[in-house]
């Protein structure tokens, strides 16, 4: 079962997904899907790295992993919470792999690194969110909420999951009967999978759990969901 109070762990693998409240609509135009993406990379791309993704009209699908080699630089002396906030650029986001004198295991503290924080990547998600409803609220001259709270997320521990996890993400248009193929819904990260453009998507390490791109097709062209599937994942 999903837990939606569990904080995303750096260095784990998770499942998240969420819909609209009431089953309302998230996307009502291609526009409003292009939107989400591109606030979707300035939100987690920087903590967190992703796998496989799917944007239904009313719901949403993502496998990720939180980064953990990662944390904010605050750029200037007003070190208070309010001044951590993403919109106010307080703070700027570094890798510590490329910082040779930032090591988080020789740190005292578990949520900080001399001057530095370690990103709670489910405050990201809560930022992706709120900036979206924003957007569309105005958009569509609607108010309030538009996702559920809190949002879904569950641990995917077994890499033995993670190839069904996949394939369970990409085949979320053909259970929902938007399409009768995986390959013809344009919103998933199906597409950008057999691809050869630049991308952030984990591609080659996606294609790898399936051995090749021929048998990720053909697992795909296969794949068949059921009560037992639903039960695994959500």
């Amino acid at each position: 079962m999903s837990d939606p109070q569990i904080p995303l762990y750096p260095g784990k693998f998770y499942h998240i997904y969420n819909r609209g409240i009431n089953s309302c609509n998230l996307f009502r135009e291609p526009a409003n899907y292009e939107h989400f993406l591109e606030l979707y990379d300035k939100y987690i791309s920087p903590v967190a790295d992703t796998y496989a993704w799917v944007l239904m009209p009313n719901h949403f699908h993502l496998l990720v992993r939180v980064r953990e080699d990662v944390v904010y630089k605050y750029s200037n002396a007003d070190r208070s919470v309010d001044a951590v906030r993403f919109e106010e650029h307080k703070w700027e986001t570094i890798c510590l792999s490329d910082q040779s004198t930032c090591d988080l295991s020789a740190c005292a503290a578990p949520d900080s690194v001399q001057n530095h924080k370690i990103p709670k990547a489910h405050l990201h998600f809560s930022h992706l969110f709120n900036a979206y409803s924003k957007y569309l609220n105005t958009r569509t001259d609607r108010h309030g909420s538009l996702f559920e709270r809190p949002f879904q997320r569950k641990e995917i521990a077994d890499k033995t999951y993670f190839k069904h996890m996949v394939l369970y993400i990409h085949h979320n248009p053909v259970h929902h009967k938007f399409t009768e193929n995986a390959m013809d819904y344009p919103w998933s990260s199906y597409l950008t999978c057999i691809s050869v453009k630049p991308t952030k998507l984990q591609r080659d390490t996606v294609i790898g759990w399936f051995d090749n791109e021929a048998n990720f097709k053909y697992l795909h062209d296969q794949f068949v969901d059921n009560e037992e599937t639903e039960n695994l994942f959500e």
